[in-house]
């Protein structure tokens, strides 16, 4: 379930909201111009939040896809591991390009399964929060991921960074929901062998290379955000 899902079955009277987007706690906190976006099923409700947060240095969106800003918040921490990984093994700018830009093709695919609108995962709480996540030193997954790319176990790595990283406790519940929604999630499947079967990442970063070959056109039409004409 979303959170949003068990606030309202534990609490059924709730207006629920979701506060998310490319926003790092630090640089809020420096009064640095940050945007981040209000979901809800509600307009009123969300819009409620947008006006009580709303400041010149903090901008709120309205959304009403609630299911694809859950998703694009939880499952972009799984990727900035990775993103952390491939820093770690030494790799450069074009793999954490192409990490992030396949990680939310990943996350879309598995959005649009479960009825999330796909103009969501170009947005903040999409690709914003991706970026955000994958490329800043604040983030505490990509540090994690940096650490295991160095070859630190994943104990070691939660221990060095000594906060929560969220993308560890993420990676099950998204291979769970991929299997259960029938989508292909490669970059999340070799997240989970790394962290929790002792895969070595050089090995992950192969077999991903080496899968069978996409038409990248093909693949994003056939999940339903492009068509070709």
């Amino acid at each position: 379930m979303l959170l949003s899902e068990v606030i309202e079955q534990e609490l059924t009277q709730a207006q629920v909201a979701v506060l998310t987007g490319p926003s790092h706690a630090e640089e809020i906190a420096n009064d640095i111009p940050t945007t981040v976006v209000a979901a809800s099923a509600k307009r009123e409700t969300a819009e409620f939040v947008q006006d009580m947060f709303m400041t010149p240095r903090f901008r709120v969106y309205t959304n009403p896809d609630v299911i694809g800003v859950e998703l694009g918040g939880a499952i972009k921490n799984v990727i900035a591991l990775c993103a952390g990984i491939s820093d770690g093994l030494g790799f450069g700018d074009n793999t954490k390009a192409a990490l992030m830009t396949r990680g939310i093709a990943e996350i879309s695919k598995l959005g649009n399964a479960m009825g999330a609108q796909m103009q969501t995962f170009s947005g903040l709480a999409g690709i914003g929060d991706l970026i955000v996540t994958c490329t800043s030193m604040h983030s505490r997954n990509r540090r994690a991921g940096i650490l295991i790319g160095q070859g630190k176990s994943l104990q070691q790595a939660l221990d060095e960074v000594k906060m929560v990283v969220e993308g560890v406790a993420t990676v099950k519940p998204a291979c769970k929901l991929a299997k259960k929604y029938d989508v292909d999630m490669p970059i999340i499947f070799q997240a989970y062998e790394v962290l929790f079967n002792g895969k070595k990442p050089e090995k992950a970063v192969f077999d991903l290379m080496t899968r069978e070959k996409k038409n990248e056109m093909e693949e994003v039409a056939e999940n339903g955000s492009w068509q070709i004409t």
